[in-house]
């Protein structure tokens, strides 16, 4: 178990940069089109591949939230320890969050594909999904036991 939960929590970390990455370049591509493009959202598949990147990620926290991470249990004492406490429920509870902000925002957008006003919608709820990951993520500085990688 010890090999498979390292796998993932390394894909689970590595991903967290392409999905950063998808996320902003989503955000900056629809604030520009939105000054003046004419192409709507149905026709880019950067904002797609931001919304399946975060559920991929999902998908790999699950994972290990409920399966494979030592990093907390369900004994009770989840919220005396704060490294349990931070990815056992703020970190859960923000991305979570953070994903139903982007889901939603991606398809709003799409409803809005003939009125040409998805590029908006997309730049505005797929920033507060960045500012919610950025602010749920186990940053180094934190002392939570994770690194940049």
């Amino acid at each position: 178990m010890d090999i498979l939960y390292t796998a993932i929590q390394h894909a689970h970390s590595g991903l967290r940069w392409v999905v950063l990455g998808l996320l902003l370049a989503a955000i900056i591509k629809s604030a520009g089109k939105r000054r003046g493009g004419s192409v709507y959202p149905g026709k880019d598949k950067l904002a797609l591949f931001g919304m399946i990147s975060v559920h991929i990620q999902l998908l790999l926290g699950l994972v290990l939230y409920l399966w494979l991470s030592p990093k907390f249990n369900f004994d009770g004492n989840l919220m005396k320890n704060p490294v349990a406490r931070f990815y056992g429920v703020e970190h859960l509870i923000g991305m979570l969050a953070a994903i139903i902000v982007i889901t939603i925002g991606h398809a709003k957008a799409k409803r809005q594909a003939e009125l040409n006003k998805g590029w908006k919608t997309i730049s505005t709820w797929y920033l507060i999904g960045l500012i919610l990951i950025l602010i749920s993520i186990p940053w180094p500085f934190r002392n939570l036991g994770a690194g940049w990688f």
